[in-house]
């Protein structure tokens, strides 16, 4: 990959709906360069896939938090984690805890219910979020040359 792939790839996560048309203006190709070389990402894995970004407060989901978890039967763990609509990532880690979820509740209230249930599993630790300063960080900002962020962060305000 080369420093194209690396713009085009920061302008997609930042706005995965961009049109070729403009994607093209904002790397200074053609169309068709620049298609083919979507492709070629896709095809390589690069870009595993395209989806909206739903936001939580807007579908009653007021209440975010982190929840490390403490189980020694993480294969039930794991099944109720798929099962359960509050938990939104879920992340086998190392260290005194052994899971660590995102869990998204519409309430205080409903979170505590959603804790009470993994108390069958094992130990939690919660944590409430209470600010997000950023949340999806984009994976290839570093790799690009420092000329082009500038010019990418006045493409996303337009």
């Amino acid at each position: 990959m080369d420093q194209i792939d690396y713009r085009i790839l920061s302008a997609l996560q930042e706005n995965a709906r961009m049109p070729f048309s403009e994607l093209s203006r904002t790397i200074s190709m053609s169309q068709p360069a620049v298609a083919e070389r979507v492709r070629k990402l896709e095809e390589q894995g690069v870009i595993s896939g395209y989806r909206a970004e739903l936001s939580p407060s807007k579908l009653g989901k007021l209440t975010s938090a982190f929840v490390l978890m403490k189980t020694n039967n993480c294969k039930d763990f794991l099944a109720f984690g798929e099962k359960s609509p509050e938990v939104v990532d879920l992340y086998r880690i190392s260290g005194e805890y052994n899971y660590l979820m995102k869990v998204v509740t519409e309430s205080n209230e409903s979170f505590a219910s959603f804790l009470d249930a993994c108390n069958a599993f094992g130990f939690s630790l919660p944590l409430i979020v209470l600010t997000t300063a950023f949340e999806d960080k984009s994976l290839v900002a570093d790799r690009m040359p420092e000329a082009d962020i500038p010019q990418l962060a006045a493409h996303r305000l337009s």
